[in-house]
């Protein structure tokens, strides 16, 4: 499976574009389309077009799950603040690379204020996973803002998230490292679309523990060339099997949030 891009015939809807922070009387227009707007694109992709007011600063990523109410106000899913019968999806991305294959791009760091952005409810999209076991047949939420789970089984006191399931609990793929430098090169077994995503947390020979992915370049046809690491590796090696887990690919389905477990 692959990453759903955007293509909409409605002018100017961008899910890959967070807009704001709109302020009264400063001449930025806002919102730009009805809330509840839906913008479509391939493998049977929709978004949906959300307020979002962030009290605090809030860096969003690639794969954040959110829910929204029935008037189309957003905010980062957790366990506390779920609220039963609420519909939910993933924040996308902030931008789009420039590529053929296109995809989630970039995390993006918020002030305070009040935005208006795309939240993915149907089709193939990054997910953040705290944990994930083989079966990925569960998907409820956690403590932490943003994340979900696909244990086993369901958790006592969480949120079930219906109509939502992942491809695989982890990817693996080949690369080389350089001792010092945050590069993955050489880069085989992973398709531009299916990941891994930004944010991800990678393991392998020479990676040090707690690493993450942040960022990742293509080229102009859509191949994966590099991968930037959050720490640089401590060995060189070719052919380096590395393991992405937390940010996967999952197959959302107009999800919400169906019970207490």
């Amino acid at each position: 499976m692959t990453i759903a891009i955007s293509q909409t015939d409605r002018l100017g809807a961008n899910p890959f574009v967070v807009e704001g922070p709109i302020v009264a009387g400063s001449g930025i227009p806002g919102p730009n389309f009805a809330l509840g707007t839906v913008a479509g694109g391939d493998r049977e992709s929709e978004w949906v077009y959300c307020q979002l007011v962030l009290a605090a600063q809030t860096t969003l990523q690639p794969g954040q799950w959110f829910q929204w109410s029935r008037d189309y106000v957003a905010s980062l899913l957790t366990t506390a603040a779920a609220v039963v019968g609420q519909r939910c999806g993933v924040f996308s991305g902030a931008a789009q690379p420039p590529t053929l294959t296109g995809g989630p791009a970039g995390a993006i760091t918020l002030q305070p204020g009040i935005y208006y952005i795309w939240l993915q409810r149907n089709g193939q999209a990054p997910a953040q996973v705290a944990s994930a076991t083989a079966a990925l047949v569960v998907a409820e939420t956690t403590i932490t803002a943003g994340q979900a789970s696909a244990p086993a089984s369901a958790t006592v006191g969480t949120k079930a998230i219906a109509n939502v399931n992942f491809a695989a609990a982890n990817q693996t793929f080949a690369a080389t490292t350089v001792n010092g430098s945050n590069l993955l090169t050489n880069l085989s077994g992973l398709n531009a679309g299916s990941g891994p995503f930004i944010g991800a947390a990678v393991a392998g020979t020479g990676i040090p523990g707690g690493t993450t992915i942040a960022a990742v370049s293509y080229s102009p046809n859509g191949v994966v060339q590099s991968i930037t690491l959050s720490a640089n590796a401590t060995a060189n090696g070719t052919g380096i099997t590395i393991t992405a887990t937390s940010v996967l690919e999952a197959t959302l389905m107009r999800p919400f949030l169906s019970k207490v477990n």
